[in-house]
């Protein structure tokens, strides 16, 4: 099989491209031969060294990938040879091929393709465990979405609309404004030109009741101010590279909260909850409730480029690595 290879910590023209035997598929496992893999900002912080968890060197970058069963392992009823599926694999993704555990392999619904399969777990899975867990939304709430045009902030923007959320989309180029606005958004604000926090507050009528960030930097406290009295700041991730010091005074003095948004580490403390989630994500898929976008493809070998892509925020929507 051939795999991308972080061989050390650094830029991620560093990466190369292996040749390795297949991995054996013991009990209980599923081999997938994959035909897309999920290109992820977490990705590019993996291979830098950025991340806050570095893994044994040298690894195999990829959280997400979808493709067909190639083999099955003995015990395992619930899959076949042919069988299309997804699943999350934490590291290994970048491979023409993966084992995994059977349960951990999910059937592809008839209404994504492998590319979509392979893409929306992570956004998604964010999205849904922001809004539906951590800040309970209800409907009719204004919600302003920040880097709306990238692939967490398309699937924030999806979750809100379909919750009957009133969003608000916040992203960089007319591009991305006009993806969040395709998907859902009622409202854009030109995150570069605008003044975010006066402009959210006219749009909602005094201030919006949630800010879903996964930028940090100067939006974070543009969306802290933003919030009406009781509203709700969720802390996804810093994909505009610098964490933010937030004024504790703005916090107090509008009862105003901050609440971190780590769907990934609450899945290994919650496999049952993380398995209902998944399942209602679906479910909200088939129904036409929800509509993961078709990323754009990169080649195996152009995994760096893929990655720097990420890193310079030129994504809009989702990328993937197809082998």
């Amino acid at each position: 099989m051939r795999v991308v290879s972080c061989n050390s910590f650094g830029p991620v023209t560093d990466l190369t491209i292996e040749d390795r035997p297949s991995t054996p598929v013991g009990p209980g496992q599923v081999r997938i031969a994959v035909t897309a893999a999920g290109v992820n900002f977490v990705d590019a912080l993996f291979v830098q060294g950025l991340y806050q968890i570095k893994p044994p060197l040298p690894f195999v970058p990829g959280g997400e990938v979808a493709g067909t069963v190639a083999e099955v392992g003995e015990g395992v009823t619930t899959h076949a040879v042919g069988d299309r599926v997804f699943a999350s694999t934490g590291l290994g993704g970048f491979a023409t091929e993966v084992v995994v555990p059977a349960r951990r392999a999910w059937h592809t619904p008839d209404t994504l393709t492998d590319a979509q399969a392979a893409t929306f777990v992570q956004s998604y899975g964010t999205a849904w465990f922001a809004l539906h867990h951590r800040a309970r939304a209800q409907a009719g709430e204004w919600l302003l979405v920040l880097g709306a045009g990238g692939g967490v902030g398309l699937a924030a923007v999806d979750v809100g609309r379909a919750m009957g959320l009133h969003v608000i989309a916040g992203a960089s180029s007319a591009d991305k404004r006009a993806a969040a606005v395709a998907h859902g958004a009622e409202e854009v604000i030109d995150t570069i030109a605008d003044d975010v926090k006066t402009r959210a507050k006219e749009l909602s009528g005094g201030g919006v009741h949630l800010v879903y960030d996964p930028v940090g930097g100067a939006l974070a406290e543009a969306g802290l101010r933003a919030l009406r009295d009781d509203g709700q700041l969720l802390v996804i991730g810093f994909a505009g590279g610098e964490i933010p010091k937030l004024p504790a005074n703005q916090i107090l003095l509008r009862n105003r909260r901050v609440t971190g948004v780590d769907w990934g580490g609450w899945v290994g403390g919650h496999p049952a909850e993380n398995e209902q989630l998944l399942a209602d994500v679906l479910l909200a898929i088939a129904a036409g409730e929800l509509h993961p976008v078709e990323p754009t493809a990169y080649r195996l070998d152009d995994v760096a480029t893929a990655l720097q892509h990420q890193i310079d925020r030129k994504v809009t929507g989702k990328t993937v690595l197809v082998p």
